[in-house]
């Protein structure tokens, strides 16, 4: 049973049906979800939160300073994180934002003491502005913060996706999903489950991933539970 947890969120959950922006109706549904979730648990949770939503370096940044546009996109990851903050205290549930750039008057600076502590008391800590430094996905910072906040896991939350498959099942029906790996077998089968960087750091350290599909009804609620749900990678 998971007892501290690194929960990733794509930015475009919280993006209505055009797949872009911020929908305060899906962000009440999917804090509505967390909050439910950790109820009647122990469970200390962090969450960190993509920008796709609002921008990507790769698309929206074309013609720009690749670290330019990469700032941007962390500029927008904080403008998720307060969102899902608004929307997860008003579901009842208090939480911090904290992030890697500087913004006094939005968010508390990321400091991982006071992280952990916040964690300690039964806050959610939301972390935005990436690592605070541009080329690293939000994968690499999930699994940095991960890590230094001595998460037992990253959860890889997905959207109608319930874990890692040896091919894509939206192009072979006779796809297999893959309950256990390990970190070896995803590099060298060449899975998609995280960026290099990010699955790299997680083998090092011998840190679990749990890919899931969020919006499966229960499925968070039986993760904190520590019953199996996805795949999932450790040594």
């Amino acid at each position: 049973m998971f007892k501290r947890v690194l929960l990733k969120l794509s930015g475009e959950f919280l993006a209505g049906a055009s797949g872009f922006g911020i929908s305060p109706e899906e962000g009440s549904a999917l804090a509505r979800r967390i909050v439910t979730a950790l109820e009647g648990t122990d469970v200390e949770l962090a969450v960190v939160i993509g920008g796709g939503n609002l921008w990507r370096g790769a698309r929206n940044g074309q013609g720009m300073d690749p670290a330019t546009a990469d700032y941007i996109g962390m500029l927008g990851t904080v403008m998720n994180a307060m969102a899902l903050q608004d929307a997860m205290e008003s579901a009842g549930r208090p939480t911090r934002v904290m992030t890697a750039i500087q913004m006094h008057a939005v968010a508390e600076p990321y400091v991982r003491r006071r992280a952990m502590r916040h964690l300690e008391k039964g806050r959610v800590v939301i972390l935005g502005g990436g690592n605070g430094a541009p080329f690293f996905t939000t994968d690499t910072t999930s699994t940095l913060r991960a890590l230094e906040l001595g998460a037992d896991v990253v959860l890889m939350a997905k959207n109608k996706v319930d874990g890692v498959y040896d091919s894509d099942p939206r192009k072979n029906p006779d796809a297999v999903l893959l309950r256990d790996l390990t970190h070896l077998e995803v590099v060298e089968r060449r899975l998609e489950v995280m960026d290099a960087t990010a699955l790299t750091l997680c083998m090092d350290r011998g840190l679990p991933i749990v890919v899931f599909d969020l919006f499966q009804e229960g499925n968070l609620e039986r993760l904190f539970r520590g019953e199996r749900v996805g795949t999932l990678i450790q040594s």
